[in-house]
């Protein structure tokens, strides 16, 4: 594991902004009321997911110059217009029924969407660029607290240009709309627009009732005796510390000399999961959780259509004491996720129905470890007409979130002319430290 130590440190700029202005579908829209799927309503997804796309100055884009692109706002933004036609309902707005559940009332109000300008360049962010970025709260604008979702616009966008020609493409989706892959398909719409094309590709499916009606994988933890109460960090998240980690070809390879062959995937899981562990709690006996999110569009029978941009997740747990997790092997704890992944690929018979969606939400906890792999989403291949990011991924790298406790994501990276898997964590300061020493064994 390498620490990745860029040279932002102590960067500090402001961003003049225009005023925040609603971006309504290009043409009109119906007017109604559509149903979020029971995926969807998991308590655990009302959150604002933010994203950060770092792009070159276009001049160095042979295709883009001789389009004559000057401005990437403006350029994204009447693109957005057009993809809102096609998804009309991400330009509504969520209501809540008298049951609970999430309805969006597709009534064009739009997407709210910021430019605005930074004295700075893409070289004064470091090399290589990773999260935390300086000044995050300059590059996105006004996201909603988890309170407010229900009357706030589905998406923000800002994007910031920079003086050498470059910007900084931020966003926030309201996760109770779509999961990463869903996201992905809706800003790849909004690049082909941007480059010329009269329409998506890939047309857009809502049919949200497919995964509140019909049969899908199972989400269930590998113990059954879960134990849902937990003692809550009592560090305050603002004396919270980002840092990120990089996993190459060599980390990965002393991760496998001691366990029988594995995933990249799983090896990273479970070695992260027993320093965090190890990193926060003291009591041998406290129970842990780990969750990570797992995409099961493959698991459906029949298959979902193409374009359907829900959420289409499970999130396996397991769980271990923090003794257990210190003093075993660590095939053991490989071995726990490895069942625990398995565990969702065989029970794919299990009504995906409110009951079963409660039953979930009631096991999400504060004492949480939860991974979400965003290697394969496609983030880091969106073209604008500016050639792909430089960095596509997470915005603060790593989140806290009540209902699944310390949240992180896999990044695809290279350091150093290698090839490999950014990890960025956060975590108490006081935790922090011990977890820099606990992940650098390897």
């Amino acid at each position: 594991m390498t620490e990745i130590n860029g040279t932002n440190t102590g960067l500090t700029f402001k961003v003049m902004r225009h005023a925040p202005e609603l971006i309504c579908p290009a043409n009109p829209t119906p007017y109604e009321f559509k149903e979020l799927s029971n995926l969807d309503n998991n308590k655990g997804l009302r959150v604002h997911l933010p994203f950060i796309l770092f792009y070159k100055n276009h001049t160095s884009n042979i295709n883009s110059s001789l389009r004559g692109f000057d401005d990437p706002a403006k350029v994204i933004k009447d693109a957005i217009a057009k993809a809102l036609v096609s998804y009309y309902p991400i330009a509504g707005r969520l209501r809540e029924t008298g049951e609970g559940k999430l309805v969006v009332e597709c009534n064009g109000k739009g997407v709210l969407f910021i430019e605005g300008d930074a004295d700075v360049t893409l070289d004064d962010f470091g090399h290589p660029l990773h999260p935390p970025f300086p000044c995050s709260d300059e590059l996105l604008y006004g996201v909603p607290v988890t309170s407010e979702i229900l009357h706030s616009s589905l998406l923000i966008i800002q994007v910031t240009r920079l003086k050498c020609g470059g910007f900084i493409f931020a966003l926030s989706l309201n996760h109770a709309m779509t999961d990463g892959i869903g996201l992905v398909q809706f800003l790849n719409a909004v690049t082909e627009l941007a480059g010329g094309a009269q329409h998506p590709s890939i047309p857009p499916v809502w049919m949200r009732h497919l995964l509140s009606d019909a049969p899908g994988p199972s989400q269930g933890s590998y113990h059954e005796d879960v134990r849902y109460e937990y003692n809550c960090i009592t560090s305050p998240l603002d004396e919270l510390v980002h840092k990120s980690f990089f996993f190459g070809s060599a980390e990965i390879a002393r991760l496998q000399e001691s366990v029988s062959p594995s995933t990249t995937f799983e090896l990273i899981i479970a070695h992260l999961w027993r320093c965090h562990t190890m990193a926060l709690y003291s009591d041998p006996q406290e129970t842990v959780q780990l969750t990570f999110v797992m995409n099961t569009r493959s698991k459906y029978n029949p298959s979902l259509p193409t374009g359907y941009y829900g959420n289409v997740i499970a999130v396996p747990i397991a769980q271990a004491t923090t003794a257990e997790l210190s003093e075993n092997p660590f095939q053991y704890i490989v071995d726990l996720v490895k069942r625990t992944k398995e565990n969702v690929n065989v029970n794919v018979n299990v009504n995906v129905n409110e009951e079963y969606v409660k039953s979930l939400a009631n096991r999400m906890a504060v004492g949480r470890f939860t991974v979400s792999d965003h290697r394969r989403i496609g983030l880091n291949c969106l073209d604008f007409g500016w050639g792909r990011p430089v960095y596509g991924g997470f915005g603060r790298g790593s989140e806290f979130n009540p209902y699944l406790g310390y949240i992180t994501c896999f990044t695809p990276f290279k350091h150093l002319g290698k090839s490999g898997v950014l990890v960025p964590i956060c975590l108490p300061r006081s935790a922090m430290e011990k977890f820099v020493n606990l992940v650098s064994l390897v």
